[in-house]
C-alpha cells in the first residue's frame, strides 16, 4: 500500500505494463474458462458442502479468517443506504515490484460491516524469487509452498468470501490506499491471466484522494500522504509490521473511519466517489491510442 506513480504507464518497463488490456477481454471468452484456469471451488468455512471445498480449505493453511465488529460508521448508516451492499471490503496487497510484470504475494480485505469471519488474508504464492524482501518481509521461501496459493486457486476463493455475503444485485465495496493505481490494477491483471473479469458489482474507492481532499479541508499540508504518514497524524498505534497486508487493511480501517466522520460523508458520498475496474481499463486503452 504505497503511493507510487501509475503502474500504468511506466516507461521502464520491458513488457509494456497492462497490455494484456488491449486483447480481447475475458468475459468474451468461454464461461468455462475459470473452472479450467483455476481449479477448485470453496465454501463459507465451517459449512458441510462437500469433500472438495473441504479439501481445498484444509490443502491452503495460509489461508486466516478472523471476526470483527461492525465498524462506527456503518452502525449509524441507515440501513436503507446499505442494504444494497453485500460488504465494504477495506483491502491490501503486496506485491513482487511496482511494476508489471510483478505479482501479487499477499491479500488481505475486512468487511466493515463485520460479522463471522469477516476478516480474511494468505499469502499468495507468486511461482517466482521474491526481489523485495527488504519492503515487506515476506521472502521466496514464505510464499513457494504447496500450502500457500496461486492467485489460479485464490480467485475463486476470493469470489465466494464475497459471494457469501452477497444481496441479490447488490455490490461489493472494496477500499484501498493509492487503489486506483496499485491494487486494482495489480487485480486486473491477475484476473485477466486466469481468464477472468473483475465482476462488474465490484465497485472501488481510493482513499488516497479522499487524504487529499481531507486535509485541504482542514488547511493541513498534502505532501505526507502515505499510509504511515496518515497513521501518525491521526495518532493511530500501530498495528504490526508496515506493508504487510492485515496489519495495513487495519491501520487503513482506522485512517478510513476517522476522515469518513470527520468529513461527515455517507455511504452514498463513497460511492459517487467509486470506480469499476473496467474504467481503468477504458482509460488504458485511450491514453493508448494518444500514444
Amino acid at each position: 500500500m504505497r503511493t507510487i506513480s501509475s503502474i500504468l504507464q511506466i516507461p521502464r518497463c520491458r513488457i509494456q505494463p497492462f497490455s494484456f488490456l488491449q486483447s480481447a477481454t475475458p468475459s468474451e471468452k468461454s464461461s468455462q474458462a475459470l473452472t479450467k484456469t483455476c481449479p477448485g471451488s470453496y465454501s463459507e468455512p465451517g459449512s458441510n458442502r462437500g469433500t472438495r471445498s473441504r479439501s481445498v480449505s484444509s490443502r491452503f493453511t495460509s489461508i486466516k479468517y478472523s471476526d470483527a465488529e461492525q465498524t462506527k460508521i456503518l452502525v449509524t448508516e441507515s440501513r436503507e443506504l446499505i442494504k444494497d451492499l453485500s460488504g465494504v471490503y477495506v483491502m491490501d496487497l503486496e506485491t513482487t515490484g511496482l511494476y508489471d510484470p510483478s505479482k501479487i504475494i499477499e491479500f488481505g480485505a475486512r468487511n466493515l460491516l463485520g460479522g463471522k469471519n469477516s476478516c480474511f488474508e494468505t499469502l499468495v504464492n507468486p511461482e517466482q524469487y521474491v526481489p523485495n524482501p527488504h519492503v515487506h518481509g515476506i521472502t521466496t521461501n514464505m510464499v513457494n509452498q504447496p500450502y500457500v496459493p496461486r492467485m489460479e486457486d485464490l480467485i475463486p476463493i476470493l469470489m465466494q468470501y464475497t459471494k457469501n455475503r452477497q444481496v441479490p444485485e447488490g455490490h461489493a465495496l472494496f477500499i484501498a490506499h493509492n487503489g486506483r493505481r496499485f491494487d486494482v490494477p495489480f487485480l486486473i491483471k491477475e484476473f485477466y491471466r486466469c481468464n477472468m473479469d473483475i465482476p462488474t458489482n465490484w465497485l472501488f474507492l481510493d482513499t488516497l484522494p479522499l487524504a487529499r481532499e481531507y486535509m485541504k479541508l482542514n488547511g493541513q499540508p498534502s505532501s505526507k500522504l502515505s499510509l504511515q504518514a496518515l497513521r501518525e497524524y491521526f495518532e493511530i498505534p500501530s498495528m504490526g509490521s508496515s506493508h504487510r497486508a492485515m496489519s495495513d487493511v487495519n491501520v487503513l480501517s482506522s485512517i478510513f473511519e476517522k476522515m469518513i466522520c470527520d468529513m461527515n460523508l455517507t455511504i452514498t458520498d463513497l460511492l459517487e466517489r467509486s470506480f469499476k475496474a473496467s474504467d481503468l481499463v477504458i482509460a488504458s486503452k485511450k491514453n493508448t491510442k494518444k500514444t
